[in-house]
């Protein structure tokens, strides 16, 4: 919605006029197959150089289901029409809503201004059988013979690149270089050396306490993975589970866990811990699985684990984007004795008054509110406000990132219930945790100084 406006007269409501015949401009097909020719001739040129620009149409989907297809296909045609005036020829409709331009003998600095040029002209509506409308894009940029030997190089490098642009929001442009070929590299590798790492058991599980300030002890702990990959080194959870997602190994790495922390529960319960909950993240893609709460119910009855000791946190993002399914399932989980805990409480991606609508057990406070509480009084307004929120809820909260004894001062001054941070304890394996979980901050102070020296070497 506010995408795009129909002009109408004052106090009516009739729709744009009916459309007229038309014929798209060029064949389907044709476009894709024609430049896909030009490419290969382009880059087989002998001392051939320039720059391709790719443009992908973001919103066009929303666009059709309003509009219809024979509205959308001349908005394509008129973008297409000014492109061509732009760029003075050498561009192709490539698929669907993706346009290609061979840039011959342009530098990155005047394909650049080009894309600029062409972004700013997608600030502007629109107009289309009288009917304004505002259509997003994004461009991705890549040069040849530098960057792309061959089409199917090129044309992966380009996607990369779009794809970047895309994480700056709409109307964003980015150009492939080194870094972004760095990055490709690293991310084709990790996502290679997922499958093997499950195979031979080479994900690693850390855990990272949680203190309890009321009891004055640690009462939970939350679970971290992390591989190594030689090579590369330590690759941590926040880096590959992104691509585990993109590459369809979610699944597998996710159910992973999620028995890992079944085993573990039961670990601690034989040896006579006390401790409140072991919490897992999880992937808002594992959370609409059709076997997602069978795959739970599975590691709660195989490790007989009781009401409340499973925790599982879903992202805040994940309830903007997929809401009504992931609410299903959470309501599914929280009937079944799982403890909810939502992350990045506070952060804007999903509404604080989402947690009125889920059975959200526990809210962790967005870490950056944390960093800020000794340098901005406006972010430890944001906190403390935030924490007496979920207490007037009867919600839990955890303060993630806590540092320093400022930090911490801060947060019991807002009767903050847990908090979390290398001031109290960095990650450590289950061994470890064994030894702290139920005990107070002086009881475990040996082998937590232990286990900072470890980091440190």
């Amino acid at each position: 919605m506010g995408l795009f406006q129909h002009k109408k007269e004052k106090n009516t409501a009739e729709l744009p006029p009916a459309p007229p015949s038309y014929t798209p401009a060029e064949p389907s097909g044709e476009g894709r197959d024609l430049c896909l020719q030009r490419l290969e001739e382009t880059l087989s040129a002998p001392s051939s150089k320039g720059v391709v620009l790719k443009l992908y149409l973001e919103n066009f989907k929303s666009l059709n289901k309003s509009f219809g297809y024979e509205y959308c296909e001349e908005l394509l045609s008129q973008i297409k029409g000014y492109l061509g005036e732009v760029t003075e020829g050498n561009i192709y409709r490539y698929i669907g809503v993706e346009f290609i331009i061979i840039l011959k003998q342009y530098s990155e600095g005047q394909a650049s201004d080009l894309a600029d040029e062409i972004l700013g002209r997608f600030e502007n509506v629109w107009k289309i059988r009288g009917v304004d409308c505002l259509c997003s894009a994004q461009i991705g940029l890549c040069s040849y013979p530098g960057h792309a030997a061959n089409v199917d190089e090129l044309l992966k490098r380009l996607d990369l690149a779009v794809a970047s642009a895309a994480e700056c929001g709409p109307n964003q442009m980015s150009v492939y270089d080194s870094n972004m070929h760095t990055q490709f590299v690293r991310r084709q590798s990790i996502a290679m050396y997922l499958q093997t790492a499950l195979e031979k058991h080479e994900l690693e599980v850390r855990y990272r306490p949680t203190y309890c300030l009321k009891e004055g002890r640690f009462t939970r702990a939350d679970s971290y993975m992390r591989i190594f990959i030689q090579g590369i080194g330590l690759v941590g959870a926040a880096e590959f589970l992104p691509i585990a997602e993109d590459s369809g190994q979610i699944r597998a790495i996710g159910y992973y866990a999620l028995d890992h922390a079944g085993k573990s529960i039961a670990d601690l319960l034989a040896s006579g811990s006390e401790f409140d909950s072991i919490c897992i993240p999880v992937s808002p893609i594992l959370l609409v699985q059709e076997d997602f709460i069978d795959q739970v119910k599975r590691v709660i009855e195989t490790y007989r684990i009781p009401e409340g000791k499973l925790a599982l946190e879903v992202d805040d993002s994940a309830l903007s984007s997929i809401y009504l399914n992931v609410n299903i399932t959470m309501q599914e989980l929280y009937d079944m004795g799982v403890e909810l805990v939502m992350n990045n409480f506070g952060s804007g991606c999903a509404p604080v008054t989402s947690i009125l609508d889920l059975p959200v057990n526990t809210v962790k406070l967005e870490r950056m509110f944390v960093w800020q509480l000794e340098t901005n009084p406006k972010s430890a307004s944001i906190a403390g406000g935030l924490i007496q929120i979920a207490k007037e809820l009867g919600i839990h909260i955890i303060a993630e990132g806590v540092e320093t004894e400022n930090q911490l001062n801060a947060l019991n001054s807002y009767e903050c219930e847990y908090q979390q941070g290398f001031y109290y304890a960095p990650t450590m394996e289950f061994d470890v945790l064994k030894k702290v979980l139920g005990t107070t901050l002086e009881e475990s102070r040996v082998t937590i100084e232990e286990e900072k020296l470890k980091m440190k070497r």
